[in-house]
């Protein structure tokens, strides 16, 4: 069963300051652990959504090993550029996973974890059950006197995989309803589709400075790279 990845690194890092895909972790950019997690766990093709300098300078191909990487350029949002990742799935290709390049701990253990769920589910995420207290704010950063029950919140991760006609279908029914998505899920639940989400151990995104520092340390308690 082939199935392919988009790797979604077309952002350029405003709230973090730098450009986090390039910067080091164990040794290696952030964005090369998230080709080869996707590589070692039997992707038959890699989609990579990023601007050519990105691209030249990483020489991302070598993270990948054997498997083919096309790139192909992102857009102004990020469901622009999935948009433009899925147009570059080869058409016999049943399933794809949809990974923030900015994620670079998940494993290929974790990938294949989230796949099979798909596959028994019909779609599936990587995600984690909220264990913070929640507040609400107003416009002013001042909680608001409702409770939020934390019970049943998730925070979503990825990868997120699809079947690859279930995934275009539902970001063609965003684009006609004119709807901002932040995830696929989001997507697909506009089809009333429900997902089936998927613990896969740390699999934090890279956001902030110091972030790196942290996943380097998680890494070393691996014993190693993702």
């Amino acid at each position: 069963m082939e199935w392919a990845a988009i790797i979604v690194a077309a952002g350029k890092s405003r709230r973090a300051g730098f450009d986090k895909l390039t910067a080091p972790l164990a040794g290696e950019p952030v964005l090369c652990h998230s080709v080869r997690a996707f590589a070692e766990a039997g992707a038959g093709s890699i989609i990579l959504v990023c601007p050519t300098e990105r691209w030249e300078t990483l020489r991302l191909r070598d993270s990948a090993g054997e498997v083919p990487v096309v790139r192909v350029e992102g857009g102004a949002e990020r469901q622009d550029s999935v948009r433009a990742g899925l147009s570059a799935v080869p058409d016999d290709v049943e399933w794809v996973a949809v990974h923030d390049a900015a994620r670079p701990l998940i494993t290929p253990a974790g990938i294949l974890k989230c796949l099979e769920a798909a596959q028994q589910n019909g779609a599936a995420a990587c995600a984690h059950p909220v264990v913070d207290t929640i507040k609400r704010a107003d416009a002013s950063d001042r909680t608001l006197p409702e409770q939020v029950n934390r019970k049943g919140l998730w925070g979503m991760e990825t990868p997120q995989i699809f079947r690859t006609q279930l995934l275009q279908e539902a970001y063609d029914a965003a684009r006609e309803r004119g709807v901002l998505l932040t995830d696929e899920v989001s997507a697909v639940q506009l089809l009333g589709v429900q997902v089936q989400l998927v613990q896969v151990g740390e699999n934090m995104k890279i956001t902030l400075p110091g972030d790196c520092e942290r996943a380097e340390n998680i890494l070393r308690s691996r014993g190693g790279a993702a």
